[in-house]
């Protein structure tokens, strides 16, 4: 009897183990699991389309800001009520500003520019004598943009304000002034003109030295095409007050907001030296400008003329030209670029041989 009383209780005390342990997975494997929802981070897309994180406390902070907000109201209302809890984040102002003649201290015949050297230089002259370069009916590449300062962006949307968010620099060529490149390079095919269009990075990973990486990349493309007679460094411009404004510069062709453009027209003068053809570039930035000035009047702002190189005394059809402002939209900068790119056509087909 013991032996089988024990026998009796040993199978109790198994298949109460054996019970417990069924209950245990049971409740382990097949009951839902809660998320936890404090561990995770919200992800948006910048101007300079590289991704930033939000975390959840900051969303959490932004959807209080709301939380008062009646949702029987119609989507304008939230969105003005969006808009103003951003513009409440803004680091600066945007000030829209037109730049006009009067900034010059020389002018002739719709030429327009501000002299920053001690030379004196005569527009009437350097109209009457045209560059030495003549253009040619061919197909092989005659013109060649150029980037210094490849990551230079704008803003993806007008506004009156900008945040940390709105980037000044990218490398993303959709959206720097590669984007805008190409445009002047499709309206000069457009009609006819040979275009080689670099989409070198001459200032990222590191900005010191792009002028002298550009100069390496401007040979390059000489002695691969030697028919190119014109060179385009297409740039930019930063204007920034002490109080942190920043401009864009519009004016209005065509019921159409276009950035404006600059003509930047180094020489030789002080310690700036090997620069001996900078007037063949400054006869041809005359020329432009006066086309431009003349198809669409003031958008372009008067010609820079400054005593450095700017990589100008590679070639004798050298032109820097800055494409508005970080503050100015993508969208304007492109539309002026194809403004640039007709007075370009035009001005080129007048050295035609």
């Amino acid at each position: 009897m013991g032996r089988k009383a024990f026998a009796f209780f040993s199978f109790l005390l198994l298949s109460a183990a054996s019970f417990y342990c069924l209950f245990f997975i049971c409740e382990f494997f097949l009951t839902p699991k809660i998320p936890n929802t404090t561990d995770y981070t919200y992800e948006t897309e910048c101007n300079s389309s590289e991704n930033f994180s939000i975390e959840k406390n900051e969303i959490s902070s932004a959807e209080n800001s709301f939380s008062s907000v009646d949702s029987k109201k119609d989507n304008s209302s939230l969105g003005s009520e969006i808009a103003a809890a951003t513009k409440s984040k803004a680091k600066g102002k945007i000030s829209t500003r037109f730049i006009d003649s009067s900034s010059a201290n020389l002018s002739y015949q719709k030429v327009y520019i501000k002299n920053g050297t001690s030379l004196n230089i005569d527009i009437k002259t350097s109209l009457l004598n045209p560059p030495k370069l003549k253009i040619q009916n061919t197909a092989s590449p005659q013109v060649l943009i150029v980037h210094t300062h490849t990551t230079e962006c704008y803003m993806t949307e007008e506004r009156d304000y900008y945040t940390d968010a709105d980037r000044t620099r990218t490398t993303n060529n959709s959206k720097n002034i590669v984007a805008v490149g190409e445009i002047l390079k499709e309206t000069l095919e457009e009609e006819g003109i040979g275009v080689v269009h670099a989409p070198e990075k001459h200032d990222y990973p590191e900005y010191t030295g792009s002028y002298d990486r550009a100069a390496d990349t401007i040979k390059k493309y000489l002695k691969k095409y030697p028919t190119i007679k014109v060179v385009i460094d297409l740039h930019r411009d930063s204007i920034t007050s002490s109080d942190g404004t920043k401009s864009a510069l519009v004016k209005e062709v065509e019921g159409k907001k276009a950035a404006q453009v600059m003509l930047v027209s180094g020489c030789q003068s002080g310690t700036v030296t090997g620069f001996d053809n900078w007037k063949e570039n400054f006869r041809l930035a005359v020329r432009l400008q006066q086309t431009m000035e003349v198809m669409y009047p003031g958008l372009a702002r008067p010609i820079l003329f400054t005593p450095r190189r700017y990589n100008q005394h590679l070639t004798t059809g050298s032109l820097l030209i800055e494409c508005g402002t970080e503050a100015n939209t993508l969208e304007q900068a492109k539309y002026s670029a194809k403004l640039l790119g007709k007075s370009l056509v035009s001005t080129l087909n007048m050295l035609k041989e």
